[in-house]
């Protein structure tokens, strides 16, 4: 059977898959998680690697997604995810990990030998108080260590996901871009978006892309590249050392060209990062359904997806669960 493309009401081609592989994370970061109190999934209902690749399988050979990319929580704290990786490698697709990147140092080469194509690690400071502040860990060298061992690994290009806070590092916005030029590696600035554990998100402290692009601008001039397929909108630097990325989910959301559906690590299908309503995969493939009630369920899903998240309308609900939970 060849593959369909599976297409929403909007038109919206979707061939892109972000599996949580946990939802357990070794940092506590102030917008994703609170310092104490997370209940994690007992780990009997976490999707095997067994179960995660037959849903990809599914996705790939039922719908042509050619793209996948892990999430957490934190990824590399699940057991023996090299394993994973090289599983899911085999299917042909683009595969790709975000990470904190606090155990890369030891780790980047053999995700890199079983098949992980591109990574991006998450920083948020480059200053140690303030980087120990943000994820309530000391942690700063152990991730610029993991940063500069994927570049030794050979993933190309390395991008640090730097989500903007306005005060909190709204005030180093050129310092991480000079960080990107000085080790290689492409920075993507992120909108802060309403996904935070304690619910302190408010719409004034989300920075404008367009005001990101302009700080930067001021020191390293830019010229637009453009976006594509990709929720980054991509500049780059006029001297040729590399470029920016920068994610308007707020601001300027690229909904009309999503592509994406999220795996949950307990197995529920989400449409949107803000969806809020899931569908269990794990009862499917834990009940004894077929492969064909599996895609039969991701079309349904598909289906119901939204025209976009609403972050700005005043009815928008916010998801039941944190970022950590659904997966970033």
């Amino acid at each position: 059977m060849g593959a369909s493309p599976l297409v929403d009401t909007f038109g919206r081609r979707h061939r892109d898959l972000r599996i949580s592989v946990t939802d357990r994370c070794n940092f506590r970061c102030t917008y994703c998680m609170p310092a104490e109190g997370m209940v994690w999934h007992p780990r009997d209902q976490l999707l095997t690697f067994e179960e995660l690749t037959r849903v990809a399988r599914v996705c790939v050979e039922r719908f042509g997604f050619d793209s996948i990319r892990l999430t957490g929580g934190e990824p590399t704290v699940r057991a023996r995810l090299p394993l994973l990786v090289g599983e899911l490698a085999a299917l042909g697709v683009d595969l790709a990990m975000t990470t904190n990147g606090s155990t890369l140092a030891a780790g980047a080469a053999e995700l890199r030998a079983a098949g992980l194509g591109r990574i991006n690690v998450s920083l948020d400071s480059l200053r140690p108080d303030r980087f120990a502040a943000l994820t309530r860990r000391d942690e700063l060298d152990a991730v610029l260590e993991g940063i500069r061992a994927a570049v030794a690994a050979g993933f190309d290009p390395v991008k640090v996901n730097v989500v903007v806070v306005r005060g909190q590092n709204d005030d180093e916005l050129v310092d991480f871009a000079r960080f990107g030029r000085d080790e290689g590696v492409t920075v993507r600035f992120i909108e802060f978006m309403p996904l935070d554990a304690e619910e302190r998100w408010r719409q004034g402290a989300v920075v404008p892309s367009a005001e990101i692009v302009a700080a930067v601008d001021a020191v390293f001039p830019l010229e637009r590249v453009g976006r594509g397929s990709e929720p980054a909108e991509r500049h780059r630097y006029r001297d040729g050392r590399g470029e920016i990325g920068v994610i308007g989910s707020v601001t300027e959301p690229f909904c009309t060209s999503c592509d994406r559906v999220r795996l949950t690590a307990d197995g529920q299908l989400r449409a949107c990062l803000f969806a809020t309503t899931e569908t269990d995969l794990r009862a499917i493939v834990r009940d004894g359904g077929t492969d064909d009630d599996l895609a039969a369920a991701i079309a349904t899903t598909v289906a119901g997806k939204w025209a976009g998240h609403g972050i700005t309308q005043v009815d928008f609900t916010r998801p039941a669960r944190s970022m950590s939970e659904i997966g970033g």
